[in-house]
């Protein structure tokens, strides 16, 4: 759901459903756990398992801040609009930096490739639900915020 400031003030700001909610916030905390399991128990030297956490960790962070500099620059009222090129780099180059370097070191580790899969498909989890639950969130903020709105246009009214 996408609130744009051109929805009628008149009615309230359209919004995710509980249960979407709970199924959102439910599945990040399973890929948390499912990833933090996978790394908790990961073979191998120290060193390796603490660059690993931290690809982790960076990928996850990276996709966060993808998801908001995507939402914002598709209005073009937002600040991304002025956004400077290099910025563009940096948020995109972040994230594909991040994604290629722990895809490699996972690739590169000496495991069983069963636990290579596991480690890879609760990482992908855990990218796609932290998309998902940016833009749930900025959702909210965004209903919230058109919510406030029309409350402010109704008070003036009175």
């Amino acid at each position: 759901m996408h609130t744009s400031s051109s929805s009628s003030p008149s009615r309230p700001a359209q919004r995710d459903t509980r249960a979407w909610q709970l199924q959102v916030w439910a599945s990040f905390a399973i890929a948390l756990l499912l990833c933090a399991t996978g790394l908790a128990w990961l073979p191998g030297e120290p060193l390796a398992r603490a660059f690993m956490f931290m690809g982790y960790v960076f990928c996850l962070s990276t996709a966060f801040a993808l998801a908001k500099f995507v939402r914002d620059s598709e209005g073009g009222a937002s600040p991304a609009g002025r956004d400077v090129p290099l910025w563009r780099l940096v948020v995109w180059g972040g994230f594909a930096t991040a994604m290629a370097l722990t895809g490699w070191g996972l690739w590169d580790m000496p495991l069983n490739p069963t636990y290579k899969a596991f480690l890879g498909v609760s990482w992908l989890y855990l990218i796609t639900c932290a998309f998902t639950l940016a833009k749930m969130l900025r959702d909210r903020h965004e209903a919230d915020l058109l919510d406030a709105r029309l409350q402010r246009s109704r008070d003036a009214a009175q």
